[in-house]
């Protein structure tokens, strides 16, 4: 296995926005690309149900993950049940994913740093040392009536 090899990476279903979402959140994150696109061949577009031509897959990397995005059709949706974790180095990376990701979306979904995109996935935008502060019942007490986190409010209900 080289040192670029990632077991275990994410598969996205989308009805029919798979490059559209791709490419929104490669503007998103630094060291992102979309890496390439398939598309559904006439035998392939049978069996799916979907147009011979259209996009099919687009493999794209998010910070260097690798990350997939199906066409798939309506039959899927995304649930909160499984989400994308963001660690921010700061408070600033914190407001920056929040505005960009929440756009168009429901930051107001659920609490704890989850947000919801405009595409329905599920993000949540934590800081980068959430498991310590998880770890603080202070913190955790603060954190549960938070929708975007707030570092030093979290820090400072630590005890």
């Amino acid at each position: 296995m080289s040192d670029r090899f990632q077991r275990i990476t994410p598969f996205l279903w989308f009805d029919t926005q798979a490059e559209e979402a791709a490419r929104y959140y490669v503007s998103i994150f630094p060291n992102s690309r979309v890496i390439g696109t398939t598309r559904y061949s006439r035998e392939v577009s049978a069996a799916a149900g979907r147009p011979e031509g259209s996009v099919m897959t687009v493999a794209f990397e998010l910070d260097g993950q690798p990350i997939t995005a199906l066409n798939g059709g309506p039959e899927f949706t995304f649930t909160p049940a499984l989400s994308l974790v963001v660690r921010c180095r700061d408070q600033a990376e914190i407001d920056h994913f929040w505005e960009k990701l929440s756009a168009g979306g429901d930051p107001d979904a659920q609490a704890c740093g989850w947000l919801k995109d405009k595409y329905g996935l599920s993000w949540q935008i934590v800081p980068e040392n959430i498991d310590v502060l998880a770890q603080n019942p202070g913190s955790v007490a603060a954190l549960m009536h938070m929708k975007k986190l707030d570092i030093a409010a979290m820090e400072a209900a630590a005890t």
